[in-house]
């Protein structure tokens, strides 16, 4: 049998699959029907695991393909039920509810929390996403969040990752624990300074201050000191430069923006200095409720999982079968758990999207935890 016969065969294997496929979901239907009727679960994971127990049994060396062919069909199933099943949920109202209309627009003013003092990178990146917008400080993280669901601020701007040094853990935390959304999102390109007082030189240095992410960030750096010069973390990097700024030790520098130095009176000694010239920050925007401008394109989540083989990839092939792309994955450590995860999601998708309401509506049911944290535009 040559190629263009063998292919003619497939073909028709092709043709017999398709239809049996069609009618394996419209039967799915049916089952979604009669689940909805008397109040059971879409899930039944023992079913499944007795379909794949007897279909690796029937397929020889061929098992672990059948094995993925099944999941994949069960996945699909559970999608088409979960979008047919009708079921109010919580995520369903609050993602409704927060849908702006076609024509409006995000501001471009209001009152605006920001950690640390004049001259932050937040304080920048809340310049360019609120331009007439009224700026207050405060000196935490916990302290922009909680400025914002009290109603201090309407909204408040945090660092949240870093191309070069990764998240910034602190606020996934925060994220995590307050009741907040993300409404917006923005990448700014981080250059940073070593700023001294006037008249010092880099031999005299003997201490430095900053952000424990701008210290990763400029790593290389501070490695090429040696061991002579003390490295200090601070809450902020413009916090440090307002130290240094106040400090009658000549030997203390800050690494921090280079608009700090007019701002505190100090000269930059060294710049750029990060390790990466692509150095790129990730801000978000936060609001006390969710709300969707026309143009959101990313969904972020954070989802706990069943402490089980297969838990993660299940979630995954949800996103997959609805052809949604995931931007980003990270796991984080449960406190109080034996080595059992959080994940962090962000994915390329809409909630005006039917098929993506439906997939969080079955991650919200199916997930242990469950946490939506908004959709929204990144500029």
């Amino acid at each position: 049998m040559d190629l263009t016969e063998i292919r003619k065969e497939i073909d028709k294997v092709d043709d017999t699959l398709l239809k049996a496929f069609l009618r394996r979901m419209d039967l799915s239907k049916d089952v979604a029907e009669y689940k909805k009727q008397n109040n059971i679960p879409t899930l039944n994971k023992k079913r499944e695991r007795e379909i794949l127990a007897d279909v690796m049994e029937k397929s020889g060396e061929l098992a672990p393909y059948s094995h993925r062919l099944y999941q994949t069909l069960f996945e699909l199933s559970r999608a088409y039920q979960v979008s047919l099943s009708g079921f109010a949920s919580n995520i369903r109202s609050t993602v409704e509810s927060s849908i702006m209309p076609e024509d409006s627009l995000f501001p471009d003013s209001g009152s605006v929390a920001c950690q640390g003092v004049e001259g932050a990178y937040s304080q920048m990146a809340a310049d360019r996403m609120f331009p007439r917008g009224n700026i207050s400080f405060f000196k935490s993280f916990e302290g922009v969040f909680n400025a914002v669901e009290n109603g201090l601020c309407q909204y408040g701007v945090l660092p949240i990752e870093n191309s070069s040094n990764g998240s910034v853990r602190a606020v996934y935390d925060l994220l995590r624990q307050k009741n907040v959304f993300i409404v917006r999102s923005m990448r700014l390109c981080v250059s940073h300074c070593l700023l001294v007082k006037p008249g010092v030189k880099l031999s005299d240095i003997t201490e430095i201050h900053s952000h424990e992410q701008a210290l990763g960030q400029c790593s290389d750096f501070l490695k090429s000191l040696g061991d002579k010069v003390k490295v200090i973390a601070d809450p902020n990097t413009a916090m440090a430069a307002e130290l240094v700024s106040k400090s009658p030790d000549p030997g203390i520098a800050a690494i921090a923006s280079s608009g700090c130095a007019g701002l505190y009176g100090l000269v930059p000694l060294d710049a750029p200095i990060q390790n990466s010239e692509n150095n790129y920050t990730r801000f978000i925007c936060i609001g006390k409720n969710p709300q969707v401008f026309p143009g959101a394109n990313k969904i972020s989540l954070i989802l706990s999982l069943e402490h089980r083989p297969g838990s993660l990839y299940e979630v995954m092939a949800e996103f997959a079968a609805r052809e949604i792309n995931l931007l980003k994955l990270e796991s984080c450590p449960m406190v109080g758990h034996d080595f059992e995860f959080l994940f962090f999601f962000d994915v390329e998708a809409s909630v005006r999207d039917p098929k993506v309401l439906n997939m969080l509506e079955y991650l919200e049911r199916s997930c242990p935890g469950f946490t939506y944290l908004g959709n929204y535009q990144e500029v």
